[in-house]
């Protein structure tokens, strides 16, 4: 098989074992499981946890001691096991536990997919910065699959998803084993400080305000992607509480109206060089915030149906600016304003602030604020079919009531148990101001001169 085919196969794998399940797990725990959200922000926050620590460890040990490749090849086994058990926790306590495994597997293997493609590469001659995008891309199109398949094969709120993402980890495992060697580099002297063979140099970028508010930035901004990643395939499929769009393409197929996210990803990176020559680092990740600010602000007055299915869909085209613009324009801010020395640090220092202590942070702190300011509690038949637009005695809504809620109506007319519905218009308005703050803080305290030779001298 040709090198980079077998590189790009690596690579779609890679982000399909994560797509198969990181969009529809919440529709598993609420409409499932009927778990709390205080406690999926935990569990949501387990990427953010392992992304703290874990890639680290991986990278000392395949810098020297074991080849990558058998690393990346042990982790998506012992993954794919993991996820196989993971459904049949009996509580959200366990589910937690088991998920944290399974993320202190999966989560340093994004940096090892991209460390073995560039080794294989260089070793073969070929032009990293001209090969490795096209390669790189077929990732995202990777985890758009797995969010088709997990839909149109009806499990989006079942086990099934981490079956099908289980198993595609363990053959990626396998697969893994047949690529070229990547033998450990062995760069750091053995000798060295412990702080140097960490990679905690870096952490003396803290001194710099400058790129201490850029760090402060990346992680509450990291907070708005674990957000849009963990509500929003469940805010569109709660649609279905809805009699009058319970029977709705986007509600039948949120995932794959969702997918149009990552679609939309794939194109904003193609207009990234365009932007960041015009604009500067500074202008292209402000834009990134206020896109942040469009994307929960369409939700927030989405509906299945007119001008509010229009904003949903706009709300998905403008993730792909909000994710990739800041993402990049980051990386690029950190590659040409930090010594050569301790550049691959500070790297792993920007993706630690966004999808480590960002990550824990917006999940946390998500999931406690729906429990206790935007979830309504019903207790009568009126007053629930009044917020969802129907009649107590409508009989789509005594069937959702019994489907959804697990509940029916008492000859008084009050429930026979508790129902409680998410208020998303207010959430996603909340996360909406919250984007805007950041968005004008950023703009009013980060200061960064635009020069247009910083672009065009930088090699990825």
């Amino acid at each position: 098989m040709n090198l980079k085919l077998r590189l790009t196969v690596l690579s779609f794998l890679q982000f399909f074992v994560w797509g198969a399940w990181l969009i529809t797990i919440a529709n598993f725990w609420f409409g499932t499981k009927h778990w709390d959200g205080a406690q999926f922000g935990a569990v949501f926050g387990t990427m953010g946890i392992a992304s703290i620590f874990m890639p680290t460890i991986t990278g000392i040990i395949a810098d020297r001691w074991i080849n990558a490749e058998r690393i990346f090849a042990a982790l998506h086994i012992l993954y794919g096991i993991v996820l196989f058990f993971l459904p049949h926790s009996a509580d959200p306590d366990s589910f937690f536990y088991v998920m944290l495994l399974a993320m202190c597997f999966y989560m340093p293997t994004i940096a090892l997919a991209n460390s073995i493609s560039y080794t294989v590469l260089k070793n073969s001659e070929l032009d990293v910065v001209k090969d490795f995008p096209p390669i790189r891309v077929w990732g995202t199109i990777g985890f758009i699959v797995a969010m088709w398949i997990t839909n149109l094969t009806g499990n989006k709120a079942t086990e099934g998803q981490f079956y099908i993402a289980g198993s595609v980890a363990v053959f990626l495992g396998i697969y893994a084993l047949t690529l070229p060697k990547c033998p450990p580099q062995k760069l750091i002297d053995k000798n060295a400080p412990l702080t140097e063979q960490l990679g905690l140099n870096a952490f003396k970028l803290f001194k710099d305000y400058k790129t201490a508010l850029f760090f402060l930035f990346s992680m509450l901004l990291g907070a708005a992607l674990q957000l849009t990643n963990a509500y929003g395939d469940v805010f569109l499929s709660e649609f279905e509480h809805f009699p009058k769009y319970a029977d709705s393409f986007v509600v039948k197929r949120s995932t794959i109206i969702m997918s149009i996210s990552q679609v939309s990803e794939t194109l904003f990176i193609l207009a990234i060089p365009f932007f960041l020559k015009k604009f500067g680092i500074k202008k292209v990740m402000l834009m990134s915030m206020i896109a942040w600010v469009l994307r929960f602000a369409f939700f927030a007055y989405g509906i299945p149906e007119g001008f509010g299915l229009s904003l949903i869909i706009l709300s998905c085209i403008v993730y792909g600016m909000a994710f990739d613009f800041f993402n990049i324009s980051g990386s690029l801010f950190v590659e040409t304003t930090t010594d050569k020395k301790i550049r691959s640090s500070a790297q792993g220092l920007f993706m630690m602030m966004t999808n480590g202590f960002g990550a824990v942070f917006g999940s946390y702190a998500a999931g406690w604020a729906i429990d206790k300011f935007f979830t309504h509690k019903f207790t009568t038949a009126s007053s629930l079919s009044a917020y969802l637009e129907t009649s107590p005695d409508n009989s789509t809504f005594l069937e959702i009531l019994k489907k959804s809620f697990n509940s029916a109506v008492n000859p008084d007319g009050t429930l026979s148990s508790v129902v409680m519905v998410k208020d998303w218009h207010n959430i996603w308005l909340s996360f909406a101001a919250y984007a805007l703050i950041l968005a004008i803080l950023f703009a009013i305290l980060f200061k960064h001169k635009h020069n247009p030779q910083e672009i065009s001298r930088v090699k990825h």
